[in-house]
This record gives structure tokens, C-alpha cells and sequence, in this order.
């Protein structure tokens, strides 16, 4: 328990980032300039974006798009993230330049590979990412709705791995769920989207309500004076949004508010902030019950952390 508390209570590495946002925006677009400067391909079967040829459209969101593409020398398949910006865009032009730093630090098997960054001429971001060719788990459940704890536990387990990978990395990811975790043609599942991650360089960073989806947000997050927001780590925000995905994919649909209520705000917050202690599946077995309370524990104080799950029966019984 010592050593938990001691995990908790950490502080993040203080990395170079781009400046805050009240600085003059002359000095922070110098700063994104040559923040970009420094991120090259770092794959030699990448020099330049005339490379690739689109495909198709795989999908929309976060400001921006993300194609299918083809190297043209290589016939290599890559996903194409586009990100537009608007001349007086400098908040979104400064979480993309906070997106490219986080993407040039990773490199772990179990979250999405960033292969090159590239800056256009007509202001355009450009990630090229390794390619999940079987979409993400949000596609997965809408064609299957349920899945099996054997499963499940799968996807525990790499989305597990993949938050420890960044959480050693004092990166809180900040936005875990169905979406933004992709599956390649092996049925493995990465950790992908960094649009709203950041470097922790406080506690307050990690916790920014401006950040994320609310329906997979921590109870610290959504109302921080309740649960002591100020004080938490970010990480544990993590974990607690990994749980919901886990539950969601057992029952079949969002698993906080009752189903068929319309999950605004109020019913969001109600459920997440202010609800009884979670009633759990009767078919669920008992390991997968557990694990899902250490998630879902209200107070991020008590809430399980990354290692901890990792030794859990739940991520490592063979089904």
C-alpha cells in the first residue's frame, strides 16, 4: 500500500512543451515551427507526402480526418491522420503541436505507431500511423454488441500494458475508450489518439475538464471539488475509463445510465459522480467482478493503479 501511495503521489517529468497558450502567438507559432522541424519520418519507407496515395476515408473526428493510404514506391499501407487548422485556430494548432511531441516519444507494441509527421504548405498536420486494418473496438461492438470475458481479458491486458507504457512515460492519455482503441488484422488491440493526451507537468494538468469524452470521464474529472480533483495524478482517470470500456463490452451498451436514457449531461454526471456503488452482471464471473470494481472505485485515492490490475486473476487466468 506504501508503494501505491507513493505511485499516487508522484510528479510528472517536466518536459519541453509548447508554450502556454497566453503567450504572443508570434513566439508559440516559432516554438510549433520548430517543434516540427525536429519530428522527421522515422521510417526510411517515408521520405515526403507524395509518397502516399489516398485510399479512402477510414473516419472523422478531433478536428481532422484519417485516410487510407498507399506508399506508391512500396505498396506499404499506412492511415493518414489530417489535421486542418483555421488561420486563428491557436488553441487546436497548440494541442496538435502537444500531440506531435507525445508521438515522437512513443514507441511500445501496444499503442498505435506514429511513423512520420509532416507539416503542409497550407498549414496541415499530417501523422502518418501504423495501419489497424480491422478498425477499432467501437466498430467491433456495433457488430457484435457483447463480447466473450476471454475477450475481454485480452483487451485488458494490452490496454494495460500499453498505460503503463505511457504512465512510465508520465503521459496520461486522458480520453480510453471503444474509439480510440484500434485492432490490427491479428485481433490485437492498441491504444491510439492522442488529440487530447499531454506530458503531466502538475496534477492540475492531468486533470483538465476540457479534455476527453464525459461518458468515460473519472468521477475527479467531471466534478473535481466532490472528488478531490485538484490533487489527482491523472493517471488513475486512466484506469477508471478502461473500466467502463471492460463493463461495456460485457452488457452491450454504455453501462453507467440505464438503457435507453439519454446520456446528457445531467444523467452523465448523476451516474458517474453521484451513484449508488455498481451493481455488477450476475453471469459475470467473479474475477471479472472484481477487477471491475478496482477500476470503477469512486475515490481515485483508492481506485486500482496500472500494476496493480496487471497481477490481477482477471488479465492473466487462462480461459
Amino acid at each position: 500500500m506504501a508503494l501505491v501511495r507513493e505511485r499516487r503521489h508522484q510528479q510528472g517529468l517536466r518536459l519541453s512543451l509548447p508554450p502556454p497558450l497566453a503567450a504572443a502567438d508570434l513566439r508559440q507559432q516559432s516554438h510549433y515551427a520548430a517543434l516540427l522541424s525536429a519530428i522527421g519520418p522515422t521510417s526510411p519507407d517515408i521520405e515526403s507526402l507524395s509518397d502516399l496515395e489516398k485510399l479512402s476515408v477510414i473516419g472523422h473526428g478531433n478536428g481532422g480526418t484519417v485516410y487510407k493510404v498507399r506508399n506508391r514506391k512500396s505498396s506499404s499501407v499506412y492511415a493518414l491522420k489530417v489535421l486542418r487548422f483555421d488561420q486563428n485556430a491557436t488553441v487546436i494548432r497548440h494541442q496538435a503541436a502537444c500531440e506531435a511531441e507525445i508521438l515522437k516519444r512513443v514507441d511500445s507494441q501496444f499503442v498505435v505507431k506514429c511513423l512520420a509527421v509532416f507539416d503542409t504548405i497550407e498549414g496541415d498536420l499530417c501523422f502518418v500511423m501504423e495501419h489497424m486494418e480491422s478498425g477499432s473496438l467501437y466498430d467491433e461492438l456495433r457488430v457484435r454488441a457483447k463480447l466473450p470475458e476471454h475477450a475481454i481479458s485480452g483487451i485488458a491486458n494490452r490496454v494495460l500494458r500499453g498505460l503503463q507504457y505511457l504512465h512510465g512515460m508520465q503521459i496520461v492519455h486522458g480520453d480510453i475508450k471503444p474509439s480510440n482503441l484500434l485492432i490490427n488484422e491479428k485481433g490485437n488491440v492498441k491504444i491510439a489518439d492522442f488529440g487530447v493526451s499531454k506530458i503531466v507537468v502538475g496534477t492540475r494538468d492531468a486533470c483538465d475538464m476540457c479534455m476527453g469524452t464525459c461518458a468515460y470521464m473519472s468521477p475527479e474529472r467531471v466534478d473535481p471539488e466532490r472528488w478531490n480533483g485538484g490533487n489527482a495524478d491523472g493517471f488513475a482517470g486512466d484506469v477508471w475509463s478502461l473500466g467502463v470500456v471492460l463493463l461495456e463490452c460485457f452488457v452491450g451498451h454504455y453501462p453507467l445510465i440505464g438503457l435507453g436514457e439519454t446520456p446528457d449531461w445531467a444523467a452523465l454526471m448523476c451516474a458517474i459522480c453521484f451513484g449508488e456503488r455498481l451493481e455488477m452482471p450476475e453471469t459475470a464471473s467473479p474475477d471479472f467482478r472484481s477487477f471491475v470494481r478496482r477500476c470503477l472505485e469512486k475515490d481515485w485515492r483508492k481506485r486500482g493503479t496500472v500494476n496493480e490490475l496487471l497481477d490481477h486473476p482477471f488479465v492473466n487466468k487462462s480461459f
